[in-house]
């Protein structure tokens, strides 16, 4: 692995001056390495990552890749990792023209990474260079302890899906409030809505004085609340009570048992909670990567046709491109491709917001005819994706832009499968071609680990009590015994979970489907041993 070399750095240079031309923000920094296949396979298992720490599974899906590689050999054109500065790697038998293309793939997957508000808890430092001090810290614990420290990495693996990443982003968009901020949230929010219970009327009112208050300069809010006592002679008793009652701060389970489990919270034991903060951390951190994959494709495959079909360097090469470009945007009959999907995504959302497809206007038309030939030329079809791409991941992009005009545009649909039985195989048939269905279908499809609640009861030298907020999916049966287990071990005592489960064979025929009828089960897992029951 080593940096590329002079020339194919003034291309990629060139590559940034004309992606800036186009609308796209990044840093200056970037650091672009050559790579072979080999590489790329001893890095995949670190999440492209060199410096991340060692681990045992690490080497299994080396030796996993080696050998699916040796049937399916194939040359990856590019990876992006979100560092700073930004690094990617690049395959070492790239011609030019390709690594026009490839950079611009490149520089709008890092203008999405330094833009997209799910990535801003990525914004402040380098995982690069703190995977490396993580690394030397855990070879060093290794050192002292041995193979204890790769359990509690195996413990803290096991439960890194339950990280509370929508809680990191509260936390810096909601950075703390002085008195006066809380005071005026709790008057507007809570006590007249909640306490209170004022009539619409009223509360506009009191909205309205607000503002007149403070149109009237310095002390304007100070003015305010004092006839606010005048009128509510109870309200500052109550806030005062409410600002000594805070509700605890949620936390995940991984957090939890770092702050709170008495075995993590020997002396003799607190290492394992840099250990499992590490494993935490690093959750935290490619959490938006898997929450916004079909975007993120999505934008890059979109750029690169764009920023490459204007670049006078790819003359004479303009078939090359249509035969690449076409094998990884592509969209295919069956099954999913986040790079061809998301591309198509952002041109509709261009071409109806250059048309004026989301105005009013526009949605109260009946006919075909006037919604195909309506256009506003607004102007605003660029302003829009860029106003999309910071601002949503894939669940919002999909709930709300993939409609019926787009699928049927496209000639999408949903696929189902039936067995023929006298040919004993499998057939394929187009099962719907509604914009609800194939909707579902993509959503359906998305990442969606499951949600564990902590029960206010848990205390130190108890039982620990979870709680799974059932959503439609059941857990896996086949990973909870081992799951378990670990938090039994790093909790220090037993550990009792309450989910639900299907009832084997108490299906009910409705519509030729059969609607499944679950129960409440609960699981316990006490000195290493699992044991079930149905609560009912």
């Amino acid at each position: 692995m080593e940096l590329i070399d002079q020339h194919t750095k003034k291309i990629m240079e060139g590559c940034k001056e004309r992606a800036r031309s186009a609308g796209l923000r990044f840093e200056d920094e970037t650091l672009e390495y050559i790579v072979t296949n080999r590489d790329l396979l001893e890095l995949t298992p670190k999440l492209m990552i060199p410096t991340l720490y060692d681990y045992w599974v690490h080497d299994v899906e080396v030796l996993r890749e080696k050998g699916r590689y040796e049937l399916y050999p194939g040359n990856p054109y590019e990876t992006v990792i979100n560092t700073r500065p930004a690094i990617s790697f690049y395959n070492d038998n790239n011609p030019d023209w390709l690594n026009v293309m490839i950079f611009y793939h490149v520089l709008a997957h890092i203008d999405f990474f330094q833009n997209n508000s799910f990535f801003r808890h990525t914004w402040e430092y380098d995982l690069n260079g703190q995977a490396l001090s993580d690394k030397r810290m855990i070879a060093g614990l290794r050192a002292r302890h041995g193979r204890w420290v790769d359990y509690v990495l195996e413990f803290g693996r096991s439960l890194d899906n339950l990280v509370g990443y929508f809680g990191e982003l509260a936390r810096i968009d909601r950075p703390p409030k002085d008195q006066a901020a809380r005071r005026l949230d709790f008057y507007f929010d809570v006590f007249l809505q909640t306490i209170r219970k004022v009539k619409i009327g009223d509360y506009v009112k009191e909205i309205n004085r607000y503002n007149e208050a403070m149109r009237e300069g310095e002390g304007g809010e100070r003015a305010f609340f004092a006839d606010a006592a005048l009128k509510y002679p109870e309200f500052e008793a109550i806030f005062e009570k409410q600002q000594e009652e805070k509700p605890p701060r949620r936390s995940d389970l991984l957090e939890f048992l770092i702050e709170h489990s008495p075995l993590l919270n020997r002396n003799e034991n607190k290492w394992m909670k840099a250990v499992l903060q590490v494993v935490r951390n690093t959750s935290i951190y490619f959490q938006p990567q898997i929450r916004t994959k079909i975007m993120n494709e999505g934008w890059a495959s979109y750029w690169h046709e764009k920023l490459f079909l204007q670049d006078e360097r790819i003359r004479g090469h303009e078939v090359d491109f249509a035969r690449v470009h076409a094998s990884v945007a592509s969209l295919p009959r069956v099954g999913l491709n986040p790079y061809g999907l998301g591309m198509r995504l952002f041109e509709a959302i261009e071409e109806n917001a250059e048309r004026g497809r989301y105005s009013a206007a526009y949605q109260r038309l009946a006919d075909t005819a006037g919604r195909e030939d309506y256009d506003a030329r607004t102007g605003q079809g660029q302003a829009a994706i860029f106003q999309v791409r910071e601002n949503m991941a894939d669940f919002l992009f999909l709930s709300r832009y993939v409609d019926q005009d787009f699928v049927s545009r496209n000639r999408l649909f949903v696929a189902g499968r039936r067995l023929n039985q006298q040919r004993m195989v499998w057939e394929y048939y187009v099962k719907s071609r509604k914009a609800d269905d194939y909707r579902q279908m993509l959503l359906d499809s998305l990442y969606h680990p499951p949600h564990i609640d902590i029960e206010a009861t848990a205390a130190s030298g108890r039982p620990l009590p979870l709680q799974h907020r059932f959503e439609g999916k059941p857990l896996v049966r086949d990973y909870i015994a081992n799951t378990m287990l670990g938090i039994e071990y790093l909790w220090g005592a037993p550990v009792q979970l309450e989910t639900q489960e299907a009832i084997e064979g108490r299906g009910r025929e409705t519509a030729g489907a059969e609607e499944i009828k679950w129960q409440r089960v609960k699981y316990e897992m006490k000195e290493r041993q699992l044991s079930r029951t149905v609560l009912g």
